[in-house]
C-alpha cells in the first residue's frame, strides 16, 4: 500500500512537502538523542545543549502540526485521495513527535544525575544499546522515505534486541548495588531507550503493514 501511494503521488508537490518535513522531523530527532547521548554517556560538554534541545523539539512539534494541516487541508479538497494513506502519514508523524519527547525525556536525566555516569559501569548494563539506536535511526528513515520493505522488516529485529534488552535490564537494576540515584537514572534511560525504539519501529513497519497493525508490529510478528 505504501508503495502504492509513493508512486501516486511521485513528483506532487503535496507528497513531496510532506515527506521532506516528515525527513526533516526524523533528522531534528535524531540530532537530538545524539546529542544528549554525548553528554550523558561521552561527557561532551555543551553550554547551550538544553536549549538546543528544546528548540529542535519545538520545530519537530511545529511540523506535525504542519503537516496534520497539509493532510486535512489536502483531504477536504480532494475527497477520493487514498485516505488509508492519509491515516498513515498522520499516524507516523506522530511516533516522530514523540521520538523529540523521549530524547527531551533523556537528557532530563542529566540533571537528575548527581555524578557523572561510568561508561565502564554504563556498556555492563547496556552494552552499546545507544549506538544500535542510531543505526535503528538511520535505516527507520531509509525504510519509510525510500519505501524499503528490507530494511523495514529488519526493524523487527532491534524491538527483539533492543527493546527487550531493556526490560532485562530494569529486572537487573531492581537487584543491584548501586546507588538509588545510579539505578533509577539507568532505569529512565532503559525505559526512554525502548520507548524510542518502539517509536522507531512503528515508523519503519508502516511500509509493510496494513493500517489496522500500526503499533501493533510485537504483536503480528509473534502471530507469524
Amino acid at each position: 500500500m505504501f508503495k502504492n501511494l509513493l508512486s501516486f503521488w511521485k513528483g506532487k508537490d503535496f507528497l513531496a512537502q510532506v515527506l521532506e518535513e516528515f525527513k526533516n522531523m526524523l533528522d531534528g530527532t535524531e540530532s537530538m538523542f545524539k546529542a544528549v547521548c554525548s553528554s550523558l554517556l561521552e561527557h561532551a560538554e555543551e553550554p547551550d545543549l538544553k536549549k538546543r534541545i528544546y528548540e529542535i523539539d519545538k520545530k519537530v512539534n511545529l511540523a506535525q502540526k504542519d503537516i496534520r494541516k497539509r493532510i486535512v487541508e489536502h483531504l477536504s479538497l480532494q475527497p477520493n485521495v487514498d485516505v488509508t494513506a492519509c491515516l498513515l502519514l498522520m499516524s507516523v508523524v506522530k511516533d516522530a513527535e514523540r521520538l523529540g519527547d523521549y530524547s527531551k525525556n533523556l537528557y532530563e536525566v542529566t540533571e537528575l544525575l548527581k555524578k557523572p555516569i561510568d561508561r565502564t559501569l554504563f556498556k555492563q548494563y547496556f552494552d552499546d544499546v545507544d549506538k544500535g539506536i542510531l543505526t535503528l535511526f538511520e535505516q527507520t528513515k531509509k525504510a519509510f522515505i525510500e519505501a524499503d520493505d528490507e530494511k523495514a522488516r529488519s526493524a523487527w529485529d532491534y524491538e527483539k534486541t533492543i527493546a527487550k534488552k531493556c526490560d532485562r535490564i530494569v529486572a537487573e537494576l531492581a537487584k543491584s548495588s548501586l546507588t538509588v540515584n545510579e539505578a533509577v537514572c539507568f532505569a529512565l534511560i532503559g525505559r526512554h531507550f525502548k520507548r524510542i525504539v518502539a517509536h522507531l519501529v512503528n515508523i519503519a513497519t508502516s511500509v509493510i503493514l496494513p493500517l489496522s497493525d500500526l503499533d501493533y508490529f510485537d504483536e503480528r510478528e509473534q502471530e507469524q
